[in-house]
């Protein structure tokens, strides 16, 4: 089977997954081109994010599900958190050198709303202003060298 069409057929079966039983706290909002979705996260309601709601870009590669998908969050409501980059970058491994073909959208998803969860206070990563600077508003994230040392948050 050609790649494109396997590439295909697995981001179609994920959609119609994620649209007909979503996680809680999660919602497609628009995904009329299968290769871009934008999906909606609600804050859980025993954290410190309960009420808020932010919007996911996820952007597919012709190669997933062996590459990861580009994960950001849209301005203007981006998280405050220890891991999100004011320009709606996410240090999470999973996005990049922890990818494995096995993890889906929803796991994505879900792994998010369980990073935010757990967090006890809203903040910028300390060196958000300095990475901002220097990749930019509109960057792809996968171009970025990232160091995963913090498993707390």
């Amino acid at each position: 089977m050609p790649p494109l069409l396997l590439h295909s057929r697995r981001l179609q079966k994920e959609l119609a997954d994620l649209q007909r039983n979503p996680p809680h706290g999660i919602q497609v909002i628009d995904a009329d081109d299968l290769s871009k979705w934008i999906v909606e996260i609600h804050g859980a309601e025993d954290s410190i994010y309960a009420g808020e709601s932010w919007r996911l870009q996820l952007k597919f590669p012709h190669d997933y599900p062996m590459e990861a998908p580009e994960v950001i969050f849209l301005a203007p409501t981006i998280p405050e958190h220890p891991h999100i980059y004011s320009n709606g970058h996410i240090c999470l491994s999973i996005l990049y050198d922890g990818w494995t073909p096995a993890l889906t959208t929803s796991s994505v998803c879900l792994s998010l709303l369980s990073m935010l969860s757990s967090c006890t206070a809203k903040e910028r990563p300390p060196d958000d202003d300095r990475y901002v600077r220097r990749v930019g508003m509109n960057a792809n994230p996968k171009k970025s060298n990232w160091l995963f040392h913090d498993d707390k948050v």
